[in-house]
């Protein structure tokens, strides 16, 4: 881990923010936000991850959770019925039974962090370890991987084009006709 009281003061920004977002999550009353909110608070954990050296495992938590946190956003604006996603409704359910379980889970993984004696034992080369846990994940699957990421993006981009004012068959608001499926036939048939 590097250290210095850049570092230092890094990890708290990280830290809090990460605590403060995951917070928000709770309290917000929009799925939106909440989604944003969760992929704030696991970019600051994905942050600490590379401050403590793990610089590939920080950059994936960061990436996979923006893809999965905006792919959630955009399908909760486009199918909930709450239009965007955007108005009040309630986010917690059993709400003392989640608060007691949140601050026991956050006092046994604290205690575990702080008393727990953990082994000195830095890593021989860490230059290779990136490459090594790189190479242990995907394996030669890494054409497999950089395909579906075009997939998701090409979704995405076609969700974000069906869900606008225009839609697929033109505006809604101008009586918009589905072509038909015969070339030489009328729309609408």
């Amino acid at each position: 881990m590097i250290a210095g009281p850049l570092v230092d003061a890094t990890f708290w920004v990280f830290a809090l923010g990460s605590i403060v977002a995951g917070y928000r999550v709770f309290r917000t009353d929009s799925m939106v936000r909440a989604a944003f909110y969760l992929l704030a608070s696991f970019a600051g954990v994905g942050g600490i991850v590379v401050l403590l050296g793990a610089e590939f495992l920080g950059m994936v938590l960061i990436l996979m959770m923006a893809g999965e946190m905006l792919i959630m956003a955009i399908v909760m604006v486009m199918f909930m019925m709450n239009p965007a996603g955007l108005n009040p409704m309630v986010m917690v359910h059993q709400n003392r039974r989640a608060a007691v379980a949140g601050i026991v889970a956050f006092v046994a993984l604290a205690a575990v962090g702080l008393l727990g004696n953990f082994p000195a034992r830095p890593v021989p080369d860490p230059s290779t370890a990136t490459a090594e846990l790189g190479t242990e994940l995907l394996g030669d699957s890494m054409l497999v991987f950089q395909s579906a990421g075009v997939a998701l993006l090409s979704t995405m981009i076609g969700a974000v084009v069906i869900a606008g004012r225009k839609g697929r068959f033109g505006v809604a608001e101008e009586d918009s006709i589905e072509p038909s499926l015969q070339p030489d036939e009328e729309p609408g048939r």
